[in-house]
């Protein structure tokens, strides 16, 4: 039987789809059922359990953002529901601090 869908770590509040998902498809869940309620597209996530406004969703064991509204479970997760955890920062990049470093004496 090919894997629909998986669920990253232990602690996620979210799978993702390896596949288009039909809305009324039943996921056995670490032995929890979750009927999903929408249609769920291939690389997207939806909710393993209900998942209320403000709450950090949690995908490979971290957070990765902020539930906008409360979210049922079955739920398709994307950023009509979910805003980013970087506190409403829309841009940011990445500065590389590079030192140069003193060659180790010869022992």
């Amino acid at each position: 039987m090919v894997q629909k869908f998986i669920k990253i770590h232990s602690n996620d509040l979210v799978a993702v789809a390896l596949c288009p998902l039909e809305k009324g498809t039943v996921c056995n869940v670490d032995g929890q059922e979750v009927t999903l309620i929408e249609d769920i597209a291939q690389g997207h996530k939806f909710a393993l359990k209900d998942i209320k406004k403000d709450q950090p969703i949690i995908k490979y064991g971290y957070p990765i953002g902020i539930a906008k509204e409360d979210i049922k479970q079955g739920s398709w997760i994307h950023t009509h529901n979910m805003k980013t955890g970087l506190n409403d920062l829309l841009t940011y990049s990445y500065h590389r601090n590079v030192q140069e470093l003193e060659p180790s004496e010869k022992r």
